[in-house]
């Protein structure tokens, strides 16, 4: 199994195949996925990047961590485990 990068700053013009192409360089990419909005369909400027070992995700994020992207400063770094969320009720039944 990979390891999880997430990478932030990115423009909202870059696609999945962009940032693939982009992390390609730094070794294989497992998988690229650019987050978007569910309404309009619009990259919210982040996503996620699944490379093939720790160490070739490592490398990727030593080299691209802080460098631009059509004018954006990106953040690259370890994906963090996701946390449980609760709805707009604060964990309380309606009922």
């Amino acid at each position: 199994m990979g390891s999880k990068i997430y990478v932030g700053g990115l423009p909202f013009s870059a696609t999945d195949s962009q940032v693939e192409s982009l992390f390609s360089a730094h070794g294989r990419v497992e998988s690229a996925r650019v987050i978007t909005d569910k309404f309009t369909g619009r990259s919210r400027g982040f996503g996620f990047v699944e490379m093939a070992t720790p160490e070739e995700a490592q490398a990727a994020i030593a080299a691209l961590n802080a460098t631009e992207l059509d004018g954006r400063t990106l953040t690259v770094n370890e994906a963090k485990p996701m946390t449980p969320r609760f709805g707009g009720n604060r964990g309380r039944s309606r009922f």
